[in-house]
């Protein structure tokens, strides 16, 4: 098949038919990969009403004895507040080749704008209902657990301190630590 035979195909397709379940412990990835080289998308919302972002830095590990997401928001995002509403959201990973539509979903707000509609993937609903893409390779759903404003006293490196003073300087670019349980992982079949 070629490339748009593919996508068409895929399209076509349900979440059941492109996706199986892992634990979160089968996630193959490097995980400064998946954090550092890779953008992952950030979606909250649900399949009537849903926002994606692009995000850059965070990580993966153990909080409260459960395996946990973190990433790091600007205060102002409105995935940001569809997460705080919804307290559900996916972060999902793609091949190189759509890079060009991850860093679409970075570029403009879907507060303002109707990037949902614009960007050229697939959006799908996941079995417990969280949003995320028919072209992803992996999607990581997660509970909301904790959001938390870091306090620039709080940090010790003056690397860390001038980044977070850096932020601080307008009150809507403040950073949100975001914690969320891993609830679900999806890879493509």
């Amino acid at each position: 098949m070629n490339e748009t035979t593919d996508h068409v195909t895929v399209k076509a397709m349900k979440f059941d038919q492109l996706f199986k379940q892992i634990t979160p412990e089968e996630i193959c990835d490097d995980v400064f990969t998946l954090v550092g080289k890779v953008f992952p998308v950030i979606t909250a919302g649900k399949e009537d009403h849903y926002n994606s972002m692009t995000a850059s830095g965070g990580g993966l590990g153990m909080l409260f004895m459960k395996p946990t997401t973190w990433c790091i928001l600007r205060a102002d995002r409105y995935t940001l507040e569809m997460i705080l509403k919804e307290q559900t959201y996916t972060m999902s990973y793609f091949p190189n080749e759509y890079k060009e539509q991850i860093l679409f979903l970075g570029s403009k707000s879907g507060r303002d704008s109707e990037k949902m509609k614009e960007v050229e993937l697939t959006g799908v609903q996941t079995p417990s209902g969280d949003m995320s893409f028919k072209e992803a390779r992996l999607i990581i759903e997660c509970k909301l657990t904790q959001v938390t404003t870091p306090n620039p006293r709080d940090f010790y490196s003056q690397e860390a301190r001038d980044y977070i003073n850096e932020a601080y300087k307008e009150a809507n670019d403040h950073r949100r630590y975001v914690f969320g349980e891993i609830t679900h992982v999806w890879v493509k079949k």
